[in-house]
């Protein structure tokens, strides 16, 4: 787990190497809000200069989470987990947002806080596992039935893990780790009972959360028996191998692809991601400004809880964005990212579609 919290936020306070892609920073023009004035609220405290009340931790509580300050560091700065850290003692304390205690006690008794419901567990076995997780499953449940035909096409019926189960990010976001260790358990159970060599990801947010923060944030090691693949990497790798083929889709609509939340965690997955959509889209896709390695997230972290007028402000200003480069629709992966543009697309008259939907309905078999 992250021992160093203080030195990191030491090592941030007055630097500024992140500051231009700082996403709270950028639409709220708060330099406060930027990942250097969040460390310096936290070190000052610390040193007894300030005290917490409402507006401070405030400040604690809007670092988004995203991963876009360490990705900008050539120090390579925890950040997000230093502040994540921070989050511990403000909850220990009680001193944390009202709602984020709510969002806890959900996670505990449902393990999410999108449904009233438990998730549902597996003991199937099986070569390959798919971790559903619960934004795909209540937040943008299309998605699961694209990506079960695509994996068809290539002979994989995979055994379905954390099928409305939080990943645990959520928690280590917010300021529980016991939370998040607990859901963590739960699927690692599941992962070992399935017996599977490979996981299978539905997005971003999933592969950094077991690629990297189970270890940093809770301590947890990743079975080394078990490979861990996004499924657009995976069918992006099958699209150049010549064993999946696609039509071109018959919409012609203007479009943009939306780099998800925490994709900036992941650059690898960038052009695989593109080289799906340009296959089965007719036309060249407009870019947005923030995007690749300087993608912006949308309001689909911790924010939706413990900040949710800065979680709309991150969505609203990706669809100003998508709308300012030309594009009409818009095209994404995420279940997480899909629902926050969803929401509030109309207002923008855009359209959202899911890329595993549109890869789907135009597989050649």
């Amino acid at each position: 787990m992250l021992n160093n919290t203080m030195e990191t936020l030491e090592n941030c306070r007055f630097c500024l190497m992140c500051r231009h892609v700082a996403p709270v920073g950028l639409i709220t023009d708060l330099e406060t809000l930027t990942p250097h004035g969040i460390a310096l609220i936290a070190t000052s405290q610390k040193r007894g200069l300030i005290d917490w009340n409402d507006e401070t931790v405030g400040v604690i509580y809007s670092e988004p989470d995203g991963g876009n300050c360490r990705a900008h560091c050539v120090f390579d700065q925890p950040h997000p987990a230093a502040v994540a850290a921070v989050r511990v003692e403000l909850v220990e304390q009680n001193l944390a947002p009202t709602a984020v205690y709510l969002v806890n006690d959900a996670l505990e008794k449902w393990g999410t806080p999108f449904a009233e419901e438990e998730g549902g567990s597996s003991s199937a076995q099986g070569d390959v596992a798919l971790f559903v997780g619960d934004e795909a499953r209540y937040l943008w449940p299309e998605a699961l039935p694209a990506v079960r035909k695509l994996l068809s096409a290539l002979g994989i019926n995979p055994v379905i893990i954390g099928d409305g189960r939080n990943n645990g990010l959520l928690a280590t976001s917010l300021g529980f780790p016991a939370t998040a260790a607990k859901l963590a358990q739960a699927t690692l159970s599941e992962l070992q009972e399935s017996e599977a060599t490979k996981l299978l990801l539905l997005s971003a947010g999933d592969y950094f959360t077991f690629n990297q923060a189970y270890e940093e944030r809770l301590g947890l090691t990743w079975p080394s028996t078990v490979d861990l693949a996004e499924v657009v990497s995976l069918l992006a790798e099958k699209v150049d191998a010549g064993s999946l083929h696609f039509r071109r889709s018959a919409d012609r609509t203007p479009y943009a692809y939306v780099d998800p939340t925490h994709a900036v965690r992941n650059p690898q997955r960038h052009e695989a991601v593109r080289k799906l959509v340009t296959a089965v889209m007719p036309t060249e896709p407009h870019e947005l400004f923030y995007r690749r390695e300087n993608a912006h997230p949308v309001g689909s972290t911790h924010l939706q809880f413990s900040r949710p007028e800065l979680a709309d402000r991150l969505t609203l200003a990706r669809l100003e964005d998508a709308q300012n480069s030309g594009a009409e629709l818009l095209i994404c992966e995420d279940p997480s990212t899909l629902y926050q543009l969803q929401r509030h697309a109309e207002a923008f008259n855009l359209q959202v579609r899911g890329l595993y939907e549109l890869l789907a309905e135009n597989l050649l078999v």
